[in-house]
């Protein structure tokens, strides 16, 4: 993937000019009209999108807009569009008009996969390089601590960063990227970086041709996905430092590292990079550092307003100290443990600012076709999430109370000052490049 994690506000405003400026899509054609069957098919994406979207968003007033006159209106445009992949967009600006993080469409995936060879993360309110893999062709021309100046013409901020991933990794993926980058030391220069092509299968009926091998493939992927996204843990003296990369972890996967904490004075929980995932995991989590229930937030609903909140684990949770790791990929689950350790003055929060995409969402699965089956679906926002102060996270994100970010010499010389500097405050010494190769050993 290009970007780390969340997708933002407003794709609608930016989507043409994306379109315009980039190198053509996997999926595209040079601009003829788009042929009857494609019309026909992304007209029913559309009105997947327009039924679903009006039955189960937690807004029944959908935000004040005209949702049917807006269907009509894209309908329309659909008719009209010059491509394939431009009628896929303007079913995503059709879902956009929200404006809400997370409603969207997600679109086809189709028999191929772009691998752009580098990671593009957002450091206080600066995109930069994070990572670049050694056999791709950004290797020889980008470096982590590049800053972004543009992609394909196209300016990052940390508003429209969730655009710009959603745009290439999702809607319309690249064979090519043109970057505009800034090194450390203030020289610019721009780089076309070819992305590495992955050949893959479309979807075929169970039992269907071919059906054995895709479930092989399909096996292996979540394999390697459970394995990236497991529990880590490092131990330091009196220290547990445990990286969590997501809340999709059951029950009794909290309660093992939970239990490793309780063995120590501090937990240094870093839940940078983590974009969240499910509200149990999250419950369980409050309530593994709490001695009583504990309030975390009022979900607001289709139907009216819930209470969550998180039983106490009682004597198994940990009650030692807490120091928790945050950055700007830090979203959903992950920002709303962080603001009640905040708010009840639990934990210290040491980093970026969050995300700000705090709503709860399902994901509404559609296909078209019988033999070979095009699949998509909808993310639909089914709660908004108000704290115990009253106010959402969303659009907003947690601010630590310590404020702590990489530098452009950080991010190139392989140093992770927020996590030595969390040590610090647990009383052991980290030097910033040991820090930041603790889990590199681990994965």
């Amino acid at each position: 993937m290009i970007f780390r994690r969340h997708r933002s506000r407003l794709l609608a405003p930016v989507l043409a000019a994306c379109l315009a400026a980039a190198a053509w899509p996997l999926s595209a054609r040079p601009a003829q009209g788009i042929s009857s069957n494609d019309a026909s098919r992304v007209g029913g994406m559309l009105k997947d999108m327009h039924e679903s979207i009006e039955k189960y968003y937690y807004d029944r007033n959908l935000q004040g807009l005209d949702w049917d006159a807006r269907y009509r209106e894209y309908q329309d445009r659909i008719s009209r569009a010059p491509s394939l992949s431009a009628g896929l967009g303007l079913v995503a600006g059709f879902v956009d008009g929200l404006g809400d993080s997370h409603t969207y469409f997600q679109p086809p995936t189709w028999s191929k996969r772009v691998d752009y060879g580098y990671d593009v993360g957002i450091v206080g309110s600066e995109p930069y390089v994070l990572r670049v893999k050694p056999d791709s062709d950004a290797a020889s021309k980008l470096h982590p601590g590049d800053r972004i100046l543009s992609i394909n013409g196209n300016q990052i901020t940390r508003e429209s960063f969730g655009r710009m991933q959603y745009i290439l990794n999702l809607l319309t993926p690249q064979v090519a990227t043109r970057v505009v980058v800034r090194s450390p030391d203030g020289s610019e220069r721009e780089e076309l970086v070819e992305s590495r092509i992955i050949e893959g299968r479309a979807l075929t009926v169970l039992g269907g041709p071919g059906f054995s091998v895709q479930m092989g493939d399909m096996v292996r992927e979540m394999e390697s996905a459970r394995h990236e996204i497991r529990q880590r843990s490092v131990v330091m003296n009196d220290v547990l430092i445990w990286k969590m990369p997501t809340f999709l972890s059951e029950p009794g996967e909290i309660d093992r590292m939970v239990s490793q904490a309780r063995r120590h004075a501090t937990l240094i929980l870093d839940l940078r990079g983590n974009p969240g995932g499910f509200i149990e995991t999250l419950r369980r989590l409050v309530g593994s550092v709490f001695d009583q229930e504990q309030f975390i937030a009022t979900r607001v609903i289709r139907a009216g307003r819930v209470r969550l909140s998180a039983p106490t684990r009682g004597r198994d949770a940990f009650t030692g100290r807490l120091i928790v790791l945050i950055d700007s990929a830090s979203g959903s689950s992950a920002e709303l443990f962080a603001r009640v350790m905040q708010l009840e003055h639990r934990g210290e929060i040491i980093g970026d600012r969050s995300a700000g995409v705090v709503k709860e969402s399902r994901f509404f699965p559609f296909s078209q076709g019988s033999q070979v089956i095009l699949t998509y679906g909808a993310m639909i926002t089914s709660a908004d999430v108000l704290m115990k102060d009253g106010l959402s996270l969303e659009r907003v994100g947690v601010t630590p109370d310590l404020i702590l970010l990489p530098t452009a010499d950080d991010l190139a010389a392989g140093r992770d000052p927020v996590m030595s500097r969390a040590a610090e405050l647990a009383g052991i010494a980290l030097d910033p490049v040991a820090a930041a190769r603790l889990f590199q050993d681990k994965d």
